[in-house]
Parts: structure tokens; C-alpha cells; sequence
């Protein structure tokens, strides 16, 4: 056993794991995060003979938080710490209990002694309010130990959180790094382009006569959303109620009541006009409950991404369009709920963490000895720990929820073998096709459901290679849908293909694009002869 080792009882591997970190430096034993759905399974092993110290709380999601309750219920002995915005909005996590103030609270980048030798750090991490990634220092005298975790991090802006200061983290050189690895690999367009993108097609949506639903989490993304809305130019001075319920209607309160921790911005816009709540200014934002029931307008709702959808398509009436967040790890079916009612269904993507260029920057900044992937589907994690460029240059883990990490410093590290993830298989060419033979052991990835999902697939060339991705239902539905050909959108552009933009001129040139997107180099297909 050494000095240093990560144990982890929740890894965040699938949506209802949640993570939760147990930490050991030196003599002490910490706690990252807990959000286990099911704390009573762990009893056992908070409860055995060497206690836990203390618990740090990253943020307010429920995959990082839920659990947090039960525990202090439990050991109220043992300190919790979090920054002062997450200690407020932990309480929306279990909206049927009475609040509860349990949390001990740090400022900001001041090294803060805990314990006897033990300092921690909140830097924050940008993501969510009150976002905290953690510094922990050990020193025992004859061993000194640094470890530095991120929970959930986002190195860009967003609406209502500054990004975090890779700056000032650069060359910081700990022992472990603990990072999230939610997007794997992939590479995605900056968070400003992604915003434009949403508000474009819900303007569009809007604009066509549709009204639009939008399911969201309780916290973060739907206060994002609400602030792109009202600032956005497509919205501003626009004929439009924006109606928000549920819990997301709470996490605004919450939100209003925290006003003086955001950024200055933010507060400068308050400044004029409400945060959320405004019937005076165009687009109106509201509280569901005051509705009157029809509205003759198009309007957008906002709600619970748990609640059942159908009694707000009844009680406004009208024609709808659903779109539902999409995020790794979550397979979603989202007609499932519609039953008869003829609404359309589509998706949207807006990045709530760093993808893979942006993780493997922060890697290289901060330079540490091991690095601990989690918060991922364990295909994504493969995938980091498979880069030649970390392999070569760190000690890489991606633990199993359940399996213990020791942490040896300045040791020789062997790095485990790469998992299989190439499938041999027989291209067979034909007069009019040509079929390519796999094994079945592929269908085995999780990510096969998803190339899979229609049972067509789209390929192209990248260098000498040939790439392959399913298409999707809804990118059938576009493509197999009628679209009037007067129309200035991507779909009846002359450089739109397979769900794609190709024109070298266009700043979304390689992108996937919305069949009924628009830019300003937009060109009209020729004319066919008959």
C-alpha cells in the first residue's frame, strides 16, 4: 500500500453511477464528491476503521452532489467543503427537504490549512456557478504530496460563468491530475458557435409558426439558454413569451438570489433589465404558472428534462417542436413519450465541457506525473488513453468504479496495452457496390447502437483512409423531408452534403449543419434540366 491512491466508488461510466472519489495522502483520507444515487450501499465502507477526514464538494449537479445529504446525515462530524455559490445551490437537489446549510465554504485561489499539514485550493472550474476544481497539498514531513482535481471543467465561457484560468494553473506540475473525460476525443466547434447555431434554429423554428419545447436540466443549462435567448439579436424586441417551470423555474430564483458572484457582466446586465424574470421587456420571460392556457403566438417552454412534455402541447396549443439536448453516454429515444400527438422531434448540441483538443491542452499546461481519467462512457476514456502524445509523456488511468489506483511517484511506469480497437475484416467489390465484412465482436462497443441506429451509413475520405458514421434519424428525416427550394438555408445550398457544409468559404466549412441553417456565403443549387 502506498502513500498516495485514488479508490473510487462511482466513476460517472453511465448516467446513474455519479462520482465519488476516495482519496488517500499520507495519514489522510478525503473524499471527492459523492454523488452516489444509492449512498446506503457504501456503509460499510465509510464506516470501517479508518475514517474519512473530510468531503469536497466540485458542484451542484446531481451526479457530483446527490448524495451529499444522506452523508452528512450520517457523519455530521466530518467537514464538507465548497465553494459559497455551490453551497447555495446544493439544496435543489432534494427539493422535498427542508434546507439545510451543512457545508463549510472557501474563497477563492487562497490556500486554506484544513488540517495539520493538509492545505487545499478552489480554483474555479468554470462549467456551472460556483464550479470548483481542487488543490490538495500534503505534507508529512518526510513526503510531500500534491494532487489537483477538476470535477466538471470548461475552459471557455459561457452566458453566466467565466471559463477556467488554464493561465494561472500553468506548469503546476502535481503529482495526480483527476480530470473529467466526458467528450473523449471528439472535437467540437467553440461554445459562441454553437450558441449562434441553437438560437438560429429556434428562431427558424419560431418564425415557421412552431412553437418550441425545450426538457433541461434543473441547473446550467437552462439559465444558459434563458440569458441566449434574451440577449441574443434574433430574440431581442421580438413578440415572444418564453415560459420556464419545475425545478429549472427554481434554479433561476436561485440564480437571482446569487446575483453578486457572477461575472461582471452579468451584473452589468442586471443592472438594466431582470435576469430572468421580465414581462415589460420583448422576449417576455415568465413563470409557467401564470399562463392562461392557449397562446395564439408561437412560444417557447422550458421544463423539466424528466417531466412528462404532453400536457404543455395540449394546454397551448398549436404546432411544436421538441428539442432535446444531446450528451455522450445518453442514448436517446425521444419519440417514445410523443404517443399521437404529431410534434417534431430534434436534437441540439451545446458544449458543456471541454472536448479533446481542449483537454489534452490542459494536460500539457498543467504537466503532471499520473493523470486519472472519469466522467465518461468507458469507450471516450479508451480513447484518451490511447493518445501517443499522453502515453508517451504521462502515467494514464481510467479506473472502474470499485478498482484501487496506488499512485507511485518516481517510479518506472509501464503502460497497460492498448485495448483492441481495430477489426479486421473483407471488402468484397461488385458490378454496383461494394460490401465491406466485419465481425460481430464490434457490435459489442457501445457506440454501435448509435452508427447503427438507421442501418445506413455515410463514408468519405480522410488522407488515405476511409471513414465511416451512421446516419442518424433525425438527418434521414431532412434529407427525405420536403424543403420549399426558395429558401436560403443548408439545405438548399449547392455545397450542402450528407448533413455537411463543403464550402471552403463558409466558416462552417466541414461541420455538420442543421438542414435549415444559413451563413452569409450561401449558395443556391443549379437548376436540373429535364
Amino acid at each position: 500500500m502506498t502513500d498516495l491512491e485514488c479508490f473510487p466508488y462511482g466513476v460517472g461510466h453511465h448516467d446513474d453511477e455519479g462520482i465519488c472519489l476516495l482519496i488517500r495522502m499520507g495519514v489522510y483520507r478525503i473524499l471527492l464528491d459523492c454523488g452516489l444515487p444509492r449512498l446506503s450501499d457504501y456503509w460499510a465502507e465509510f464506516t470501517r476503521a479508518e475514517p474519512i477526514d473530510l468531503v469536497f464538494c466540485s458542484h451542484a449537479h446531481a451526479d457530483h452532489a446527490q448524495g451529499l445529504l444522506t452523508f452528512h446525515q450520517a457523519f455530521p462530524q466530518v467537514p464538507i467543503y465548497s465553494s459559497i455559490v455551490t453551497a447555495q445551490l446544493l439544496g435543489l437537489n432534494w427539493p422535498d427537504e427542508p434546507e439545510v446549510e451543512f457545508c463549510q465554504t472557501l474563497p477563492w485561489q487562497s490556500e486554506i490549512e484544513v488540517k495539520p499539514g493538509l492545505t487545499l485550493t478552489l480554483i474555479p472550474s468554470g462549467h456551472l456557478p460556483g464550479a470548483a476544481a481542487i488543490l490538495l497539498r500534503y505534507d508529512g514531513g518526510e513526503r510531500f504530496y500534491t494532487l489537483f482535481y477538476t470535477g466538471d471543467f470548461f475552459l471557455s465561457n459561457s452566458r453566466l460563468v467565466e471559463g477556467l484560468p488554464l493561465g494561472a494553473l500553468r506548469g503546476l506540475r502535481p503529482d495526480v491530475l483527476i480530470l473529467e473525460g466526458s467528450y473523449g476525443t471528439a472535437r467540437y466547434p467553440h461554445r459562441r458557435q454553437l450558441e449562434n447555431q441553437l438560437a438560429e434554429r429556434i428562431y427558424q423554428g419560431i418564425s415557421q409558426g412552431y412553437s418550441m419545447l425545450l426538457p433541461i436540466p434543473t441547473l446550467g443549462l437552462g439559465q444558459e439558454l434563458l440569458m441566449l435567448l434574451r440577449s441574443h439579436h434574433y430574440f431581442t424586441g421580438q413578440e415572444v413569451d418564453i415560459w420556464v417551470d419545475g425545478r429549472v423555474e427554481k434554479g433561476c430564483d436561485r440564480y437571482m438570489d446569487l446575483l453578486p458572484y457572477f461575472p461582471t457582466s452579468v451584473q452589468n446586465f442586471a443592472q438594466h433589465q431582470p435576469l430572468f424574470w421580465d414581462q415589460r421587456i420583448r422576449p417576455r420571460v415568465r413563470r409557467y404558472s401564470e399562463c392562461q392556457g392557449r397562446d395564439p403566438h408561437p412560444c417557447i417552454v422550458l421544463t423539466d428534462e424528466t417531466t412528462d412534455l404532453n400536457p404543455y402541447i395540449q394546454a397551448l396549443g398549436g404546432e411544436w417542436r421538441v428539442l432535446f439536448a444531446e450528451r455522450p453516454r445518453i442514448q436517446l429515444n425521444p419519440t417514445s413519450w410523443a404517443g399521437d400527438l404529431q410534434v417534431q422531434v430534434e436534437t441540439y448540441f451545446l458544449s458543456e465541457h471541454c472536448d479533446g483538443v481542449s483537454t489534452t491542452q490542459f494536460i500539457h499546461n498543467i504537466r503532471p506525473q499520473h493523470v486519472i481519467f472519469v466522467h465518461g462512457a468507458p469507450p471516450y476514456l479508451e480513447d484518451l488513453t490511447s493518445l501517443e502524445e499522453l502515453r508517451n509523456r504521462y502515467q494514464l488511468h481510467s479506473p472502474a468504479a470499485g478498482t484501487l489506483v496506488e499512485l507511485p511517484l518516481g517510479e518506472l511506469f509501464l503502460q497497460p496495452p492498448l485495448p483492441e480497437a481495430y477489426y479486421s475484416g473483407e471488402l468484397t467489390e461488385h458490378a454496383s457496390e461494394v460490401i465491406v465484412a466485419l465481425p460481430n465482436a464490434i457490435i459489442v462497443d457501445p457506440r454501435w447502437q448509435s452508427l447503427a441506429d438507421t442501418g445506413l451509413v455515410e463514408a468519405r475520405w480522410q488522407g488515405e483512409e476511409l471513414v465511416l458514421r451512421g446516419v442518424s434519424q433525425r438527418e434521414l428525416l431532412n434529407q427525405t423531408g420536403e424543403m420549399a427550394t426558395e429558401l436560403e438555408c443548408c439545405g438548399n445550398c449547392h455545397h450542402y452534403r450528407s448533413a455537411r457544409c463543403w464550402n471552403p468559404a463558409s466558416a462552417l466549412y466541414t461541420f455538420r449543419v442543421a438542414v435549415d441553417g444559413y451563413c452569409p456565403v450561401f449558395e443556391p443549387r443549379p437548376l436540373e434540366l429535364e
